[in-house]
């Protein structure tokens, strides 16, 4: 078998890893554009309790949304926490996580459904699976994520 006949054969993907609340997530590589660590943030009247507000980011207006609140789970006390910047629809939004891990690389082809136990709001957002050693990482499907705050806006 020649080279190229394994890499139509194995393609592999690479994900930041962020973690909420003690649980592994993963964001593909491509969606995401800086990580940094929110301050300044200023509360939007009437926003979706999941957006948490705005910040200035080096002169661009970043749309900051609450993870924690997204999933369905509480605010954390501490207050150090980082955001992920991605961008969609020429807008700039901040993922605020708990923290940020390393950059995996995985086979798309250990790629799983999401269990169907999921909660329905993690189901929502969750694209699939990818199962590591002793730890299970959850693909966040970032348009999901962003598309639903979007809804929640509408509404």
């Amino acid at each position: 078998m020649s080279n190229t006949t394994l890499e139509v054969l194995t393609s592999d993907r690479q994900f930041v890893t962020a973690r909420i609340a003690g649980k592994l997530f993963g964001l593909p590589i491509e969606a995401v554009h800086e990580v940094f660590s929110p301050e300044g943030i200023t509360l939007v009247p009437l926003s979706p309790s999941e957006i948490e507000g705005v910040l200035n980011l080096r002169g661009r207006i970043v749309t900051m949304i609450n993870l924690r609140r997204v999933l369905g789970l509480e605010d954390r006390s501490e207050e150090t926490r980082m955001a992920i910047g991605l961008e969609d629809r020429n807008e700039t939004f901040g993922l605020i996580i708990d923290e940020v891990g390393e950059v995996l690389t995985l086979d798309t082809g250990a790629h799983e459904p999401p269990p169907s136990n999921l909660d329905k709001r993690w189901a929502d957002i969750v694209s699939g699976v990818h199962r590591l050693s002793g730890e299970l990482l959850l693909i966040l499907d970032v348009k999901r994520v962003l598309g639903g705050i979007a809804t929640a806006e509408a509404a």
